[in-house]
């Protein structure tokens, strides 16, 4: 059977990822002093137009409880310097933009549900369920399309910073379309890029030569393409001089497939950013995720979905699903006793085990929470429990 699977990733500059990173940084600043901080919030950044110019604004909202001191101006405007928006001219940068804040304390009613009376019965922040998913067809168990799309992002921020492409700006996208044969990645059938550039770049042309050259040869590998690869997309509506939140609003929690899996598998429809562990929105999808990787790590199927729900203010599941899409090498009863058995999923634990009191979120808020294993602070893609799984499956 012959499909196609498309996925997209957007660059730090893309608004809703500015906002995401700005409600992190916040989650970081609070768990650099306060390990114990409770923390919802959501950011919108835009611009304010007139007739001849523009100034950003931010806007953060939510529910903070800590002892720790912030200054979120500050740290709002550290962010979008980071990111690269330090141009007035731009229409939105870290020195020109108006910040307001819109913060309370988290309510009494959910604290009392999360807060733990005895060992690791610390309830769950919200009901809801979570999923997590893997699959053997990339290095990292993560579905091919979502991997391409997210290295062509990154490679689109590194050109832009090191200065290989000076005249690109901070905001894009890109979009990745993967020809299946039996559920098998053989070949990319199509590359979309679309970047913020210089207002001074007048040809289209050198835009497309120079993303073809320095971002997407450098990362689609080139026997995944051939002779029915289709010619490379690249900022088909033609200029893209603005870009940013002066072009565009941007929110906290709006790109969560891209976040995600590009798209494959299932989503609960909770983002990640701006919320501390306690929210098992971020904890239980890392959780899942770890879950699923393991099993596929383990050799016990090629692709796996873990579905984790919960009640509020409940510490135990009140459902755990696992789906192996007929890959499996033992049933899926006999995989979710296993998993009942080796991992304890209350929300607690599971803070516990994955070291999730760190300021560790910021950078988790570009270019995708999951396949990431280049980097230790990403606990969740440990194969740790691998060998585990393996031998009680008896493989």
């Amino acid at each position: 059977m012959r499909r196609l699977f498309t996925s997209e990733s957007v660059t730090e500059g893309h608004p809703d990822k500015v906002a995401d990173q700005i409600s992190d940084a916040i989650v970081d600043a609070v768990y650099e002093q306060d390990t114990a901080g409770r923390v919802a919030c959501e950011t919108l950044v835009t611009s304010e137009l007139t007739e001849d110019s523009a100034r950003g604004v931010v806007i953060v909202a939510g529910e903070i409880t800590t002892t720790a001191k912030i200054d979120i101006p500050e740290i709002v405007r550290e962010v979008i310097r980071n990111v690269g928006y330090t141009d007035r001219a731009d229409g939105f940068s870290h020195d020109n933009c108006e910040i307001k804040t819109y913060i309370r304390k988290q309510s009494p009613d959910i604290s009392l549900g999360v807060t733990a009376t005895t060992d690791h019965e610390q309830g769950a922040g919200d009901q809801g369920m979570m999923f997590g998913y893997a699959t053997d067809e990339t290095e990292e168990l993560m579905p091919l399309p979502i991997v391409l799309a997210h290295a062509l992002t990154r490679r689109l921020a590194e050109v832009r910073k090191d200065g290989t492409v000076s005249f690109l700006r901070p905001d894009g996208k890109a979009q990745v379309t993967v020809e299946y044969v039996d559920r098998v990645p053989k070949r990319v059938v199509n590359v979309l890029v679309s970047s913020h550039h210089s207002p001074e770049i007048k040809d289209m042309k050198v835009v497309e030569e120079a993303i073809t050259e320095h971002v997407i040869l450098k990362v689609i590998p080139g026997n995944l393409m051939d002779k029915e690869t289709e010619p490379f997309l690249v900022n088909p509506t033609g200029r893209f001089e603005l870009g940013g939140p002066r072009a565009d609003s941007g929110v906290t929690g709006r790109k969560i497939i891209v976040d995600s899996y590009g798209g494959k598998g299932s989503h609960g429809g909770g983002c990640f950013s701006g919320k501390d562990p306690t929210k098992v929105d971020r904890s239980s999808t890392y959780m899942a995720r770890h879950v699923a990787k393991n099993i596929v790590a383990a050799g016990l199927a090629k692709e796996c979905e873990v579905q984790i729900a919960y009640a509020i203010g409940k510490a135990r599941p009140v459902s755990v699903m696992v789906d192996t899409f007929g890959t499996g090498r033992i049933s899926e009863n006999d995989i979710s006793r296993i998993v009942s058995e080796v991992f304890d999923l209350r929300p607690a634990h599971i803070i516990e085990h994955l070291q999730l009191r760190r300021p560790i979120y910021t950078k988790t808020a570009a270019y995708g929470h999951f396949g990431r294993e280049d980097d230790p602070d990403f606990t969740w893609e440990l194969r740790d429990h691998a060998d585990e799984l393996r031998k009680m499956a008896k493989l």
